[in-house]
């Protein structure tokens, strides 16, 4: 049986974990207590809520598990800067009202609307009727590219948001403009301070070469890192093991999630993941579950 599962009595059925998701506190489509909803639906008996630079949903997400039986473990997802490049941390059991943490969220607001306007400026010199979609975007409580993309979406500029990303917003494209993240060690320091772990997320995506991944782990690890994101919805087998091994060698637990953001999306289905490797300690173990 992997760590990540646990017997629940006569029926042998397994308990499912999902430790990364998100609401629409940040860039999520389900309100909190939707969220949990859907994870009593498919079975999910411990949950983490990780919205982007946000703790807005935890106590609605917490008042809803605890309706629906399911263990609740508080989180956020921090974006940071490592060496020019966009990292995101999860702090896991977090204390959502530390006031250390809850300045930085708002901190991280005002630079996400600042950007959000800038890339603004970029749309409207192709064309675009650039105030009508920021003025969209910024209606979210955490507005990130995401909602721009939806916005082009729905105006007609793209046919999904995923074509949006690619045609106008990812990087190199003509609307992305880099946003300058607090540095890791600021955000693992808020994490710790708020009395959190810290999880380096999904870091097969990132950009990086096998040296540079390995530097970047004994900087995470050496801040205070706790664990590594070693089965994600979506991840291959090749990265799994590629991580897997790195878990291994700076000694970091490892976490599972989906990285839900809605409904509909195959690849990254709430509750839906492959197991945690047996040789990787499992970062419930540090959370106390």
């Amino acid at each position: 049986m992997s760590p990540y599962t646990q017997g629940t009595g006569a029926t042998g059925a397994h308990e499912l974990i999902d430790l990364h998701t998100h609401s629409s506190c940040s860039d999520g489509l389900l309100a909190p207590a939707a969220l949990v909803e859907l994870a009593a639906a498919r079975a999910v008996r411990l949950l983490a809520l990780t919205d982007h630079d946000s703790v807005a949903g935890l106590e609605l997400a917490q008042q809803a598990c605890s309706l629906r039986g399911i263990r609740f473990v508080p989180g956020v997802e921090l974006s940071c800067d490592w060496q020019g490049r966009e990292l995101h941390v999860v702090g896991l059991r977090i204390e959502p009202r530390d006031a250390g943490l809850l300045l930085h969220c708002e901190a991280l607001g005002r630079l996400r609307c600042a950007r959000l306007q800038r890339m603004g400026e970029r749309l409207a010199s192709l064309g675009m009727p650039a105030d009508t979609l920021v003025a969209a975007a910024l209606q979210a409580p955490v507005p990130t590219r995401t909602h721009l993309a939806r916005a082009l979406a729905a105006g007609g500029f793209a046919r999904s948001t995923q074509e949006a990303f690619e045609r106008y917003l990812a990087p190199g494209r003509p609307g992305f403009v880099a946003a300058a993240w607090p540095g890791l060690e600021q955000v693992m320091g808020c994490i710790r301070r708020a009395g959190g772990l810290a999880v380096l997320a999904h870091p097969h995506r990132y950009s990086l070469s096998a040296a540079q991944l390995r530097e970047l782990l004994g900087r995470f690890k050496a801040l205070g890192g706790e664990g590594l994101e070693v089965s994600l919805a979506g991840m291959g087998r090749s990265d799994t093991l590629r991580v897997e091994t790195l878990a291994q060698r700076f000694e970091l637990a490892g976490s599972v999630g989906s990285d839900f953001h809605e409904p509909g999306l195959p690849w990254r289905p709430l509750g839906r993941f492959a197991k945690l490797p047996a040789a990787i300690r499992p970062i419930t173990a540090r959370l106390g579950l």
